[in-house]
């Protein structure tokens, strides 16, 4: 990922941590535009972004496990910048430099409370002597390297160590979560007071820069194709893209059968009125179920569906002549989550936007949005006039439906989750909840349950509901809707739907789960 024009960069190397992209959530917030990489990224390719601080992430590993990820051992001492290491982070610095790490007696999990050793410390500055801390380990350092000193302990481990000639600082609890309440002063004393950042990036700064990029790729006279999907991420990157170069964008919104009840057609018009974005509508939804036929592995669902969009872009950039560019709403969680820059984690899935699409394509990507967090792309959005009515919406998978229906894909099935989708919407606008939540869908589960209906038997489907908040869509909880809503969601959909007699609702977060089933 190349950096954002000339906006000063902090660079976050990621061991594992089911908080990292919290980090960078933080770092953003601050004013200051931040990269994750993997914990094995080259010190030439770091060096490279001429970053302002260097970020070592949690980790869920020991630094004695022979597999346990570790950062070039000449990295400390070859990048002209501050580092602060959380957590496992610090922990292996600490070993690194000549310190001790040693397995917690007492397994240190939630609150504990802070006491701050050094008032002098950066990194404490304006904090006050004793702080609410969120700790979440199970070795910590017992003896900081030569030249380091203690900054604060907790009854249970010492906590925080730094050497402020050498610019390396560490603490063992986790800033970056809000059960953390002071967390973000303290990493945004690291970025300003240590490392001397200014402050200078905003998602609304990136609309003129990506405008500014986009004509310098097509220059005076190449066109786009831009693939709408209806929601936030597609309409916002169009709108983006439509601000550059005009009409030398045709926006195709495919029908892929696989959209929610009546979405193609209400979303085409909304689109056409209020964006003045030229717009085709191509119904595709015969061609989609046939490369699914019998397939029930979501990666695979994915890729075809991947591939059949592209083919029908490229059948479309043929009719419009000289194309030779594809605008997608690709987004930073998704390169996060389909390409492993996770430190040692596995690629959890691949995204339709990344993972999804073939290898050889006639069209070049663009992805203006590819360095952006979800809530940032609503910012950007309302600046370049989306309707709210499409920056509101709840995110929509790219593959659709598709992996909302577990196992194969038939029409029946589609008609059955379109139906539980409608209801569930209907019922959540009629509470005054639909924007209470971050998304909230049904999905059909591949088994059938017993039921009575009218005194008889049935032998019928099963839809879970799915409803979770969360903030940028990398971490999320179950939403606790209230008990009298899902009883009239449940009702509704046993009653309304022939062929679903029992509804359940996943009280599972992310982590571990993730948001969709597939």
């Amino acid at each position: 990922m190349s950096k954002v024009q000339n906006h000063e960069t902090v660079i976050i190397l990621d061991f594992g941590s089911q908080y990292t992209q919290l980090i960078a959530r933080r770092v953003r917030e601050a004013g200051v535009y931040c990269e994750i990489l993997p914990y094995n990224t080259p010190i030439e390719t770091i060096n490279g972004k001429s970053p302002r601080g260097l970020i070592f992430s949690g980790g869920p590993s020991s630094v004695y496990d022979a597999t346990a990820p570790k950062p070039h051992p000449q990295l400390l001492e070859s990048v002209d910048c501050p580092t602060l290491g959380i957590c496992y982070g610090f922990q292996v610095f600490a070993r690194e430099l000549g310190g001790d790490v040693a397995a917690s007696p007492n397994r240190e999990f939630g609150y504990a409370r802070l006491k701050v050793l050094d008032v002098t410390s950066r990194l404490f500055q304006g904090l006050p002597p004793e702080l609410d801390v969120w700790m979440s380990h199970g070795d910590h350092v017992t003896e900081v390297p030569p030249g380091f000193h203690v900054t604060a302990l907790t009854d249970d481990a010492l906590n925080a160590m730094e050497d402020q000639s050498r610019g390396i600082y560490g603490v063992q609890f986790h800033p970056e979560v809000a059960h953390t309440p002071l967390g973000a002063q303290v990493l945004r004393n690291f970025l300003f007071s240590v490392c001397g950042c200014r402050g200078d990036w905003s998602p609304e700064a990136v609309i003129e820069e990506q405008v500014e990029r986009i004509r310098g790729q097509l220059g005076d006279q190449g066109c786009v194709v831009s693939g709408l999907s209806g929601g936030v991420d597609s309409t916002v990157a169009a709108a983006l893209v439509h601000r550059a170069v005009g009409d030398r964008q045709t926006c195709i919104f495919v029908d892929n059968g696989l959209l929610r009840e009546g979405e193609f057609e209400s979303t085409l018009a909304l689109l056409r009125q209020s964006m003045k974005l030229n717009i085709s509508g191509v119904r595709a939804g015969d061609r989609f179920l046939a490369a699914l036929k019998g397939v029930t592995d979501p990666e695979e669902k994915r890729k075809r569906i991947g591939k059949v969009f592209i083919d029908v872009f490229e059948e479309e950039a043929g009719r419009l002549g000289d194309v030779g560019y594809l605008v997608q709403g690709t987004l930073y969680p998704d390169v996060i989550e389909s390409i492993s820059v996770r430190g040692p984690s596995a690629v959890i899935k691949s995204h339709h936007n990344v993972g999804g699409l073939p290898e050889k394509m006639n069209l070049k990507l663009i992805e203006p949005l590819r360095e952006l967090f979800k809530d940032e792309v609503r910012l950007i959005g309302r600046e370049l006039g989306v309707p709210e009515e499409i920056l509101g919406r709840h995110p929509f998978p790219g593959p659709g439906l598709a992996v909302r229906i577990l196992g194969d894909i038939t029409e029946e099935k589609i008609r059955l989750v379109q139906a539980a989708d409608r209801i569930l919407d209907e019922e959540l606008r009629l509470a005054e909840l639909y924007h209470s939540v971050w998304q909230a869908f049904p999905v059909l589960l591949p088994v059938s349950t017993v039921g009575v209906m009218g005194d008889e038997r049935t032998y019928e489907r099963v839809i879970a509901i799915r409803a979770v908040t969360s903030v940028d869509g990398m971490t999320a909880d179950w939403a606790r809707l209230p008990h009298d809503l899902l009883a009239r969601v449940s009702a509704r959909i046993v009653s309304e739907i022939r062929g679903v007699n029992r509804v359940v609702y996943d009280i599972s977060s992310k982590p571990p789960s993730t948001i969709e089933w597939e």
